[in-house]
């Protein structure tokens, strides 16, 4: 992306598509593309009502037959999602434009790479309705290491992940978790980079220093090289995609089915 003629920030945050991002992708899934020039739609969620606990009985009564057999009913075996094939996972884990952001146990026995763009609704889903989950019963358990990388499709979401990778040592998984919990509040708001700049003061950046991280070219570059990378070696063509084990898989996942999945490479 070319700075001869207007600021980045302006560039960034004003819902032209990205120059760089000369890849025709459509942002989210394959089942639900985004056009990379529009502010995401909310996404429709999906969700499962925990079924409610029946009192139990008391002694004196038997259980009704239907009980009984829904007692006995193994439940419902997870289906794991398919696999769109696997890359050489040495290859996938060589050193990229920018330091690797990770959680976990290098020595873990399973690690997933995650490509994700921060104005997907789909990547949001995942990271608001799974992550946690998956984090506590693996990332700290020692069983995975998680890596996530930036795929942005829109300057919105580069300049989202510019603000995440200026945030202070340490600070990148809570900048982005912030910014995916208030995903509607700024990547469909009429004015991006005022809600942008609003957000990140809370996680402690000021008006000087929101201006120069998204002035900072070699930033954005950067970003959008680890996009590049991903698109053309690793045939990433949507958000999220995730890598387990060097096997790529393409979309949102449950805590349930990435809990499967898991546990089919451990």
């Amino acid at each position: 992306m070319s700075a001869s003629q207007t600021s980045l920030p302006k560039r960034l945050l004003g819902g032209v598509a990205v120059a760089a991002l000369a890849l025709a992708l459509a942002a989210c899934s394959d089942e639900k593309k985004e056009a990379a020039s529009t502010a995401p739609t909310e996404a429709t969620d999906t969700t499962t009502t925990a079924s409610t606990a029946q009192a139990p009985a008391a002694p004196s009564e038997a259980k009704p037959a239907t009980e009984v057999a829904q007692a006995s009913t193994p439940a419902a075996k997870v289906e794991l999602p398919k696999s769109e094939g696997s890359v050489d996972m040495a290859k996938l884990l060589e050193p990229g434009a920018l330091p690797e952001m990770a959680l976990g146990d290098a020595n873990a026995p399973v690690t997933i790479v995650e490509y994700m763009s921060m104005t997907c609704p789909h990547c949001a889903n995942f990271h608001n309705d799974t992550f946690d989950a998956i984090k506590t019963k693996y990332v700290d358990s020692g069983k995975v290491r998680f890596i996530v990388r930036e795929f942005p499709f829109d300057p919105r979401a580069a300049a989202a992940f510019m603000l995440a990778r200026c945030a202070p040592e340490g600070q990148y998984f809570p900048m982005i978790s912030m910014l995916f919990k208030q995903q509607e509040q700024w990547a469909a708001a009429h004015n991006g980079r005022d809600a942008l700049l609003q957000l990140s003061k809370l996680a402690g950046f000021t008006q000087e220093s929101f201006e120069a991280c998204l002035t900072n070219q070699k930033l954005l570059d950067d970003v959008n090289a680890v996009m590049q990378r991903g698109a053309k070696e690793f045939g990433v063509k949507s958000t999220p995609t995730f890598f387990v084990n060097g096997e790529h898989y393409s979309g949102d996942m449950s805590v349930d089915v990435m809990s499967a999945l898991i546990d089919s490479k451990l």
